[in-house]
Parts: structure tokens; sequence; C-alpha cells
């Protein structure tokens, strides 16, 4: 018998391959009984959403749920009607919360109907994004075309979807960095073929991303500086200037300013077009990062605001946020798509192009990041911007504003609460009074998040814990703002009474949803 070893690379399996049956695939062995099944999950769905006010903001699961997710990996599968109902009692009920109204603390859009339908049907397709050349493609190519008119740039302008801000904030310090290569092929040789040393300049206010892009590209996060912001939390334009000068006099070579459209903590608006002043003065470029805010150029009132985000020579911006696009749907827009390809293209012979077929197309999405599978996230942009338009989707925008100005208003009125930072778009901060630590603040936060009620967060302003309410949801309205209020007002006595409480105690209130006590 032959007992030389197998080639490098072979296998084999037991038993004559001609005996073998070829009938085994993934599909359902009865269609009409998984098509029941599956259009009972999808309205089970479309409850859940349609009944988001009666149940909790959120709940926290319990251990023995969490077990539930502890287990052996399954060697045998099991009919799917067991799955969905696992999905009903185990999951479902645990989500994060960010499609209810009074979940505010942190900026995560709320989903729509039409978004969950049209992530169905690109799962249905499954088409992969990264490259060739099928519909999915133009489609991307469609929401970029669409990005450069609702912010002003020419119509080639190059766009990608990415996870999210983060990631197109990344992806823009690459971009700066090619262009400020000058020629030198960083890319190939590293840093080291730069002449000097490169140094980008954001607000103190600045997403944590923006730091840690400069950490991963190996430009170091000791040459980013934090510029001081103004009473607005603005960047103050002229400490700007004058810390770019010192660089230069250092012999440093400034590469990348990063505007900021909407900050995390409070939605502040650097002053754009004097960023966008300094930029073209020193030759540098202009990103903004405009992870939630620049969209607000969709309301014609609020456009104002973002004035020079036009200007800007990129833009990070997220449509699972004001758009309400199921995540993940970031974005990044870049002016110039020939400085763009050029930070990321690369020549393979899995990737080779052709004059026609499927291998078509002289610009492909792995062209322009860093992925090469990439899910089909344009189909459920394009169907939220189709079914809604883009005055709804801006009246609903500028809606949460006007929502933050009442929930400001009642904070001002009260005497037991006090604003801790201005309010620019939908984001309000504030404190209790005579809680110069913050802890009562603290466990507000955390009572409400128990109670179900209600989920703001917190956030550090100057050294000291503040309340943090992000108004995005398109379905928050006056009566939840009004309701929210009453929820500090009696959370706070019940937490005066009790400084470090237990998890509150909840009173029924219809069907999964609870009270706070207000005795």
């Amino acid at each position: 018998m032959d007992r030389s070893p197998a080639p490098a690379g072979a296998f084999f399996l037991a038993g004559n391959p001609d005996s073998m049956s070829d009938a085994k695939d993934l599909d359902p062995t009865d269609w009409e009984v998984f098509r029941a099944q599956a259009h009972g999950a999808l309205d089970a769905m479309i409850d859940h959403i349609r009944d988001v006010r009666e149940r909790p903001v959120w709940r926290e699961a319990s251990a023995e749920v969490k077990a539930r997710f502890r287990r052996e990996l399954p060697l045998k599968g099991r009919d799917f009607s067991r799955t969905l109902a696992d999905f009903d009692a185990y999951i479902k009920p645990y989500a994060i919360g960010n499609t209810h109204p009074l979940f505010m603390g942190w900026v995560q859009g709320a989903g729509t109907p039409v978004g969950m339908v049209a992530e169905m049907l690109a799962a249905g397709l499954d088409s992969n994004c990264g490259g060739r050349n099928h519909i999915a493609l133009d489609v991307e190519r469609q929401i970029a075309l669409w990005m450069a008119q609702a912010f002003g740039f020419p119509p080639d302008a190059s766009g990608i979807f990415v996870t999210g801000a983060s990631m197109a904030n990344f992806l823009s310090l690459l971009v700066a960095r090619e262009r400020a290569a000058g020629g030198k092929n960083v890319r190939l040789n590293g840093l080291g073929a730069l002449d000097s040393v490169l140094v980008a300049y954001a607000s103190r206010e600045v997403h944590n991303c923006v730091r840690q892009a400069m950490e991963l590209s190996g430009l170091g996060a000791r040459h980013l500086r934090l510029i001081a912001s103004d009473e607005r939390r603005a960047m103050r334009v002229s400490d700007l200037q004058h810390a770019i000068a010192a660089d230069r006099a250092a012999g440093l070579t400034p590469f990348l300013i990063v505007g900021t459209a909407g900050t995390v903590d409070t939605g502040a608006i650097d002053d754009l077009d004097a960023l966008a002043d300094v930029a073209s003065e020193e030759e540098v470029w202009f990103h903004v990062d405009g992870a939630f805010g620049a969209l607000a150029a969709l309301s014609p009132a609020l456009k104002p605001l973002v004035k020079g985000l036009e200007r800007a020579d990129s833009i990070a911006f997220d449509f699972h946020k004001w758009l309400h696009v199921p995540y993940d749907a970031g974005f990044f827009l870049v002016r110039d798509p020939q400085t763009h390809r050029r930070a990321f293209a690369a020549d393979a012979a899995y990737l080779s192009r052709a004059p026609r077929g499927l291998a078509a197309g002289e610009t492909w999405p792995c062209d322009l990041g860093p992925d090469l599978s990439r899910g089909f996230r344009a189909l459920k942009t394009w169907f939220t911007i189709e079914t809604y338009g883009v005055e709804l989707l801006g009246a609903c925008i500028e809606q949460t504003c006007h929502m933050a100005r009442r929930l400001e208003a009642l904070i001002e009125a009260s005497p037991n609460f006090v604003m801790r930072a201005p309010v620019t778009l939908n984001i309000v901060c504030f404190g209790v009074a005579e809680d110069a630590d913050g802890s009562l603040a603290r466990e507000i936060v955390m009572d409400l998040h128990e109670s179900g009620e209600a989920a703001p967060s917190l956030t550090i302003l100057d050294g000291v814990p503040a309340i943090r309410a992000a108004i995005i949801n398109h379905r928050t309205h006056k009566a939840d703002i009004d309701r929210f209020m009453e929820l500090l007002e009696a959370v706070r006595r019940q937490a005066l009474r009790e400084p470090h409480p237990e998890p509150l105690a909840a009173a029924p209130r219809g069907p999964g949803r609870t009270r706070l006590s207000q005795d």
C-alpha cells in the first residue's frame, strides 16, 4: 500500500466520493413552512416597533438569560421555530433601547420600519460590495452623489460606506497623509520617507476616535494638537493659528485640521468657515467630523449652523444617527476623488479589471477604503431617502432640536436642576442644584436606567459629572420631554431620601412597562 505523504495542501474525505449524496444545502426542506415562520417573525418585529412606548426603555438581562449565551458549540441543528422562540425570549426584550422615544443618553438613531425591511431585502441579495460590476455599487454611488449635492461638494466627489464616523475619520487622516506626502510613497516606505513629522489639529472637544486614528496610523497621538475651546465649546481659531505657527517654527509639518460639526458631549459646532480659511492659508487638509451634526444641512433652518461645511476636503458622518438608517451606515465623502483613490487603491491579481463583464469598472469601493468584503449598506440608506425624502428627514432633525430647546427651558425653570452647557443642536447637558461633585446626578442616571422609564447618560464637563440628554429620536415629542422632566424631579426626590438606593421600586404600568415610585 502506498503510504507516501499527501501533497501539501491536500485533504481527503473518507469513503467513495461517487457514493456521496449531493443533496446537502442550507435551504428549507419545506418552503411554505419557512414562509409562514418568516412572515410571523416579520409581523412580530413590526409589532415590536409599533408598540415601543409600551415597553421599558431598557431591561438588564438576568443571570439566567445571559447563561443562555454561554453554552457549548452546537453540533446538531434544530427547528427554525425554536431559534425564533429563543430570539423572542432571550434577545428581543433586552436590546439597548434606542428605538424608544425616551432613550436619549447617546447619539444613536432610532431606526424605521422602512429601514428594517430594506435590511431584510439586502440580506436576501447578499451582495458583496467590495467591487465588481453589479447594481449595488451604482446605488452606493447614487448616495455619494446625493450627499455631494446636500453638502455643496462637486458632483464627482467620491464617497464610501464604512461602519461609522470613527472609521471615516480614520480614513480621512490616511487621505490627508497621502496628500501631505507630496508624491513620496508613504504606503511603501513608511513615515520615514517624509521630510518632517506631520502634525494635526482639532478642538479639545473632538471625538477620541481622532486621537486613535493618529495612533493607528503611526503618526502618534503626541502629534495631535488639541486646541482650546471657547465658551460655546467651539475651537478657538486664534489659538489654532498660533499652534500652527509654532509647529512650523519647530520644523514640523502641519497637514490636517479637523473641525467638528456636533461635538459628542454637547453638540457644539466649530466655526467651519474660519477653519476653512486657515486650512486654505496654510495649505493643509480640512476635514470635518460631522458624525451627526453634518446632516443639519438637510434642514433649511439649521443649515446656517454648518456654514463652511461645503469648503471641507472631506466629511465623516453617519446615516445611522439623524437619518435613522439601521446600524451600521457610516459614510466618508471626499472632494478630490484622485487623492482618495491614491490613498487606498492597490494592484492584486484576483482584483484584475476587465473591459466588460462582472469584472468591469475602473474604480471599485475597495479602491476607496480598506475593506474588500462589504455589505450592501447603501440599500437601506437609499430606501430611507427615497421613501421619506430630505424635506421630511430634515424636518425630523429640526424637531429634535426644538425638543432640546423645550427641555432646556424646563431645566431652567426648575429650581432643582441647572444647565451645564449651551444647547447648540439637540444635546442638553445639565446637573442637579447643590450637587458640586456630581454624585447625585450619577445616581439619578443609574436609577432612571434601572427603572426602565428613561435613558439619559452621563458625561464629564469641567471635571464634574453631568446628565446628558441627546434627543436624536424622531419619535420623541413634546409629551415625552414633559414626561422626562417629571421623571427627573421624581427620581431626584427619591434619591435624596435614599442617597445610595437599591434599584428603584417600580409599579405596573401596562404590558412590560414600569413607573417610578413618586410617593
